[in-house]
């Protein structure tokens, strides 16, 4: 048994000291070429094989000899014989070795050679074939070992554990292989490209399941859900409740980019989750059936590079299926994770907050609150103001926008958000503040269309919309929001420029034609005497006449109402007419 640690000790430490030219001479097994038949043959051989002085063969039967299927065979066993040096390799913590044969030998325009064994073992397609046969086998194992029951699993914890390191490995040894492509768009590139995704996502979810495995997939820490039946119920009655609320426009699905390779799909538990997945996105398929669900779906499909979200939703998951139970029922399962996977107390609560916010309790909103000042600043998700703003806490929302210092207008925002911070300040009777940045915000968003790079708007401006675009979206917005609180009078004394102006006129005057019960239209009379532009308030006078003249004849008005316009009608003219008798 010594002699034998002794020997592999010893074999490593040749195989760590070698000189990485010399690898593939290692790999190459030669056979003596005098086993082979020879009767055929009755020319004579004038060189020997120094080796063991056994007769060669003569030039011709050497080439017919390779022509034979056991020159494959000997190629094969040359490549699966170069694989096991880089299993060794990578069993015993050497996997630079690997990468240093990759920068040093394959990505080597000088080294090559004249032997097609040799060549082709100096080829990167070698490498790149045993890091997607070293997956495919850890895969295969990895399926054997889910299949088992939990303390089954917690057996082999290590196995899993060696399984990871392998998997980082190989994900490392792709990454140079990555790198040595000028041209991201090749069909190798994007094979291993894919290669590296599968692998990547292997490894997070194998890490997500060696956490659920230590915490016996929460066996012992009950749901506050009655079964999943109740808790589908309840987040379907979330959701009604978030689309009543929700203001226009407003809704937008937000999902994972479900994608990739199927080759490990073998590695989930079932296939129920997946289907509503593929069907349905995210929203198809929460709350997830149990924990094992939602490990298999959140981190088997969608970008790698999206582990961060996932683990997010994953936090959320734990949330939804804890909160409102004791603490020191739960708690300590999230602080675990936590430590485990490096999540900051700041992911945490944002995660928690996230939760607090689509749950439609009082009790929530006021815990999400009372959290915001801990989270909120210049990471905020513009989503948290808007949410808080359609739950009725405009105040709240105001905040978040002055903690996340993207309120001001100098800095650039998506229009969405923009709108978001111009209903938030109407609402907050902010108005003329409200003014003041759709102002601001829209100079310098035709600041950078006329001058600026793309590069410095790509974030933003990453749409076809034009300056113009954003001043009609912010004006309208601001006129059906004075409009909707009885601020029109207000609103109109502003300091409008022409480029506004021409929004306000169009916002009011449809208003006024839809519902001529109203003063919205003698408003809009009343801006244009402001300024003394008598012509276009007699115009809109005019207009108003016809229009209301035509709703009484087609629809059956009350006295009250009928009373109402009149005298709005019989005002706004005598109003007209002062103004230009005054004029003239």
């Amino acid at each position: 048994m010594l002699s034998s640690s002794f020997q592999f000790q010893e074999a490593l430490e040749r195989l760590a000291s070698i000189d990485l030219s010399e690898l593939c001479n290692e790999a190459k097994v030669e056979r003596c070429r005098a086993t082979r038949d020879l009767r055929s043959c009755g020319r004579y051989v004038e060189s020997v094989l120094n080796s063991c002085g056994h007769a060669s063969l003569c030039a011709e039967c050497s080439q017919r000899f390779q022509e034979k299927d056991d020159g494959d065979k000997q190629l094969i066993a040359d490549v699966q014989r170069l694989y096991s040096l880089f299993d060794v390799a990578m069993d015993n913590n050497l996997v630079s070795l690997i990468c240093h044969y990759v920068t040093d030998i394959c990505m080597d325009e000088s080294a090559v050679s004249s032997d097609p064994v040799i060549a082709f073992l100096l080829d990167e397609v070698v490498i790149k074939d045993w890091c997607k046969q070293t997956f495919k086998t850890i895969v295969v194992e990895l399926q054997g070992i889910y299949n088992l029951v939990v303390q089954e699993m917690k057996a082999r914890l290590n196995t899993l554990l060696k399984f990871s390191v392998k998997l980082a490995g190989i994900s490392n040894v792709l990454e140079i292989l990555e790198s040595s492509f000028k041209d991201t768009l090749s069909a190798r590139f994007h094979d291993l490209h894919q290669l590296q995704e599968s692998i990547l996502k292997t490894k997070q979810h194998m890490e997500m399941m060696i956490w659920c495995v230590r915490h016996q997939f929460l066996e012992n820490a009950r749901s506050r859900h009655t079964n999943f039946t109740s808790w589908s119920s309840l987040v379907r009655e979330r959701k009604s409740a978030a689309i009543r609320r929700s203001w226009p426009d407003s809704n937008r699905n937000i999902r994972l980019k479900w994608e990739g390779k199927l080759e490990i799909a073998s590695l989930q538990d079932g296939g129920s989750s997946f289907l509503r997945s593929k069907i349905d996105g995210m929203a198809g398929c929460y709350p997830f059936e149990n924990l094992r669900a939602a490990i298999d779906i959140l981190f088997l499909h969608g970008n790698s590079d999206l582990v961060v979200a996932k683990q997010a939703i994953f936090l959320y998951y734990l949330f939804d299926r804890h909160w409102t139970m004791p603490d020191e029922k739960w708690r300590g399962i999230i602080d675990d994770f936590a430590a485990t996977f490096s999540v900051t107390r700041h992911s945490l609560l944002e995660s928690l907050t996230f939760y607090l916010l689509d749950d439609h309790t009082d009790e929530a909103l006021q815990e999400a609150c009372r959290l915001l000042p801990e989270i909120s600043g210049p990471a905020t998700h513009p989503k948290v103001a808007q949410v808080l703003l359609e739950r009725q806490n405009p105040d709240a929302a105001l905040m978040v926008l002055r903690w996340s210092g993207r309120d001001g207008g100098a800095q650039l925002i998506s229009l969405g958000e923009a709108v978001t911070a111009v209903r938030v300040r109407v609402e907050c009777g902010l108005l003329t503040e409200a003014f003041m940045y759709q102002r601001m915000l829209c100079m310098k968003v035709r600041e950078k269309l006329r001058y600026g790079s793309s590069r410095d708007a790509s974030d933003v401006l990453k749409d076809d919309r034009t300056w113009v675009d954003w001043v009609e979206g912010l004006v309208t917005e601001i006129c059906c929001l004075c409009i909707r609180r009885n601020l029109v009078d207000r609103m109109i004394e502003l300091p409008w420029n022409l480029d506004e102006e021409r929004y306000l006129h169009k916002s009011l005057l449809d208003f006024a034609i839809d519902d001529p019960s109203t003063t919205i239209g003698s408003l809009l009379v009343v801006f244009y005497l402001q300024r003394y532009r008598y012509i276009e308030a007699y115009q809109v006078d005019c207009k108003l006449k016809t229009v209301e003249q035509d709703f009484i004849s087609k629809n059956p008005v009350s006295e009250e109402v009928l009373f109402r316009m009149r005298s709005a009608s019989q005002w706004r003219a005598g109003l007209v007419d002062k103004s230009i008798q005054v004029a003239t």
